[in-house]
């Protein structure tokens, strides 16, 4: 057991910031928005010496401590190759494989094999790589990962203004409209998708399976499954969103990340990194 402390003097800021939008990336054990809450909550970051808040306002000077006590530090590696789509100092993206969560307690993870699989950032904020955002269990595709303190909060800041634009594709089940915009509520927030056919092949036990392109203008959990599951046309081998007698038994899901699209937040470089359709979706449309 050991005791993890940090400490961060805020430098001057023009304008006051909240702490749950200042405070992301700032120590290594608070890389995403979802672990500095976790933290906040708990009560293991000061300010000043006085518990803080995700409501705590920063306006320069403060000095913020981070102090988790009696952590269990796993010394174990993930031995885990990943295919590296594109790699900087700054960030990178990789290839997520099926039947692997992204991040979690679990050990094995995404983020878990990720210092195993990127070069150490030579900067100055250099930090372990964190994912910027997740797939489901059963979901391929590329994921966004920051290595970088100030890269981290940036690609944060990014998805949050829905300035990163995503593609992907998913094999569906049934005859189905050749394009569309899918706006139903998930989880009563506000969701939109669009979607576009490319191609379809007659089956006698699904009617019509559709390799389909998707575009999700919001990121809420699962939305891509269950628009296309509201509709009447469920993703191939979806568990949770497939009618048990469509179900596809031994294949996995059909659904791939296929592509990323955003302005570098260091360089303002634009980028376009695509994941391959895999093989198993093109093999059902010869």
């Amino acid at each position: 057991m050991m005791s993890l402390t940090e400490t961060h003097t805020v430098p001057p800021q023009e304008n006051p910031l909240r702490l749950q939008e200042y405070g992301v990336g700032i120590f290594k054990a608070a890389a995403t928005k979802s672990a500095l809450k976790k933290l906040l909550k708990k009560g293991y970051i000061k300010i000043n010496g006085a518990p803080a808040s995700t409501g705590t306002w920063i306006k320069g000077g403060e000095v913020l401590t981070l102090e988790i006590p009696q952590q269990h530090k796993n010394q174990k590696k993930l031995r885990l190759a990943l295919d590296v789509l594109y790699e900087d100092e700054f960030l990178a993206v990789v290839h997520k494989p099926a039947g692997i969560l992204v991040s979690g307690n679990s050990f094995k993870t995404l983020a878990r094999a990720l210092p195993q699989n990127l070069n150490e950032s030579s900067l100055a904020d250099a930090c372990t790589p964190q994912p910027a955002h997740r797939l489901d269990y059963a979901t391929t595709g590329a994921v966004l990962v920051g290595k970088t303190r100030e890269s981290i909060r940036q690609l944060n800041q990014l998805f949050e203004n829905k300035a990163i634009s995503k593609t992907y594709y998913a094999v569906t089940i049934g005859v189905m409209p050749t394009s569309g915009t899918i706006n139903t509520p998930v989880d009563d927030k506000e969701s939109v998708s669009t979607y576009t056919v490319e191609v379809s092949v007659a089956s006698p036990r699904f009617k019509q399976l559709n390799l389909v392109r998707l575009e999700p203008q919001t990121g809420r959990r699962h939305q891509l499954r269950k628009h296309l599951a509201g509709i009447g046309h469920p993703i191939l081998g979806d568990r949770d969103y497939c009618p048990k007698e469509l179900l596809l038994q031994g294949k996995g899901m059909y659904l791939h990340a296929h592509k990323l699209r955003f302005t570098h937040p260091a360089t303002q470089k634009y980028l376009e990194i695509a994941d391959p359709i895999p093989q198993k979706f093109l093999k059902l449309f010869p």
